[in-house]
Formats: C-alpha cells, sequence, structure tokens
C-alpha cells in the first residue's frame, strides 16, 4: 500500500482497505481495482476517494433516512474531533466575547484553581488520551478495555479534584476521544490534525483555525488517487454522484455509476 499510494507524504489515506467481501466487491462493481496479496486479509481499493471514509456497509442495509442521518452524525463527529479542543482554546483565550455569560462564568469558575494556561491544559489532556488508547490497543483486549476505562475515569476525576484540570476541559477532551471513534478510516489523520488545529488556535485563536482549515482544503483538493480527485464529487462537483455523498438516497435512485472513476455510466 505504501509503495503504490500517489502521495506517500500526505497524512491522508488515498487507498482504502477491508475485510469486508460485500464492501470490496460494491467497490468493484463501481468501477475500481481491488488488489489481493498472500498472506494478508485485507484487499486493497483503489482509487479511493475522501467521502468513503464516511460510508459504511450497513449504510445500505438500511432506510436512506436513517442512513443519511448516521452518515451526518459521522462527518458531525470528524469535526469535533479535530476542531474541539482547537475552538475551546480560542473561544476561552482570545474570543471570550462569543461566549454567553453565564457559561463564561461557569468556566471562569472550574479555571480558577488550574494553574497551567489552556493550551498546555488541552495539550496535556489530549496527550493521556492518546497514551491511554494505545496502551489498550497493546494490551490483551480484556486487560485493555479496563485500563482504558478505569484510568480515564481516574485520571480524570483525580486531576480535576487535585485542580490541575478543569471540569469543562475533561468534556471537552472527552467529547472529542468519543468522536474520533466514529470514523476509523480517519483516525490517524485526525490524530494529527488535532494537534495542529491546537496549536493553530494557541497561537492565533479563531484566525489560526481558519487558516489551518484553509491548508487542509487546499491539501485535500491537490490530492490524487489513481488519478482520481480526492474530493470528487464534490470537487471537481459532479450533480449525478451526490445522490450517495452527504446522504443516501433510495437505491432505486443509485441504479446507474457515476463517470471520473471509469467512463460513462452503466446499470450496476
Amino acid at each position: 500500500e505504501q509503495f503504490i499510494e500517489d502521495d506517500p507524504y500526505s497524512i491522508f489515506p488515498t487507498i482504502s482497505n477491508s475485510e469486508k467481501p460485500d464492501k470490496v466487491v460494491a467497490k468493484i462493481l463501481e468501477g475500481r481495482a481491488a488488489i489481493l496479496v498472500d498472506g494478508t486479509p485485507f484487499a486493497l481499493v483503489v482509487p479511493m476517494v475522501f467521502i468513503e471514509s464516511f460510508q459504511s456497509v450497513e449504510d445500505y442495509y438500511t432506510k436512506p433516512y436513517i442512513a443519511s442521518i448516521t452518515r451526518l452524525i459521522r462527518f458531525l463527529s470528524y469535526i469535533i474531533s479535530i476542531l474541539g479542543p482547537a475552538i475551546y482554546v480560542a473561544l476561552t483565550v482570545f474570543h471570550q466575547e462569543l461566549i454567553p455569560t453565564q457559561l463564561l462564568i461557569s468556566i471562569a469558575e472550574g479555571r480558577e484553581r488550574v494553574p497551567f494556561p489552556a493550551l498546555l491544559e488541552a495539550s496535556l489532556m489530549i496527550f493521556t488520551f492518546d497514551i491511554l488508547r494505545e496502551a489498550g490497543v497493546r494490551l490483551p483486549k480484556p486487560v485493555g478495555h479496563t485500563v482504558g476505562i478505569v484510568g480515564a475515569i481516574v485520571l480524570g476525576q483525580a486531576s480535576v479534584e487535585a485542580g490541575l484540570i478543569s471540569p469543562i476541559m475533561v468534556i471537552v477532551v472527552s467529547s472529542t476521544a468519543i468522536a474520533s471513534f466514529a470514523v476509523p478510516a480517519q483516525a490517524d489523520s485526525g490524530t494529527i490534525l488535532r494537534y495542529i488545529y491546537l496549536a493553530l488556535a494557541g497561537i492565533a485563536g479563531g484566525f489560526g483555525v481558519i487558516m489551518g482549515l484553509l491548508a487542509t482544503f487546499l491539501h485535500l483538493a491537490s490530492l490524487d488517487s489513481f488519478g482520481t480527485p480526492y474530493l470528487w464529487p464534490v470537487a471537481p462537483f459532479k450533480l449525478s454522484a451526490m445522490k450517495d455523498v452527504f446522504i443516501r438516497m433510495p437505491l432505486s435512485a443509485m441504479e446507474k455509476r457515476s463517470g471520473t472513476i471509469f467512463q460513462g455510466d452503466s446499470n450496476s
């Protein structure tokens, strides 16, 4: 996978992989290619577009409105996972006027005993969460779940009682951690972007976050996966292919495949 990808230095995956035969077959029917390698249970599928990270096989086994709501939740979860701590730091440090008065008072009361600035506080919490997640992965599964749950509860509660972390920061980082598991295909890129946006928020507030988002969109727009634009069908925009992007239309409305990945439309 690393030898054949178009941009090996990008943090975003440009080749998808799966162990599910139904998912791989569905991608082949869309005009893509599956690569099978002896000795590994994963099949590589090319080309890959960014929107695939938010699609799931289960979306096509349920009603379209349920699948659409679930997909929108995945998009929102990804946004929360990469921007949650950065927005909190930007608001509390640079843009307090945007916070409602009652909420601002609650945040100020929670941070009264905290000796660290908001940027360092958020960085320590996110770094601690990444340590717990990595430890949970390396340990045997029953022990790993216990370490992750107990470690997060004990460390979070003890840190708040000791005055090292504010309660609102625990809520922000916990929400970010939970949201990061909703889109596993972009978990690696989400982890890197979370630190980048947090640093930009601590340096320049909302302006830094916006500049980071702009740079990210420009990078995504510049990526290709085996000749296919990574942001297709959003950029370049293709209306006929938008039936399965942000919402999932009924299967009867998606009987024909859309271009770019292959030329022309044909019945599925």
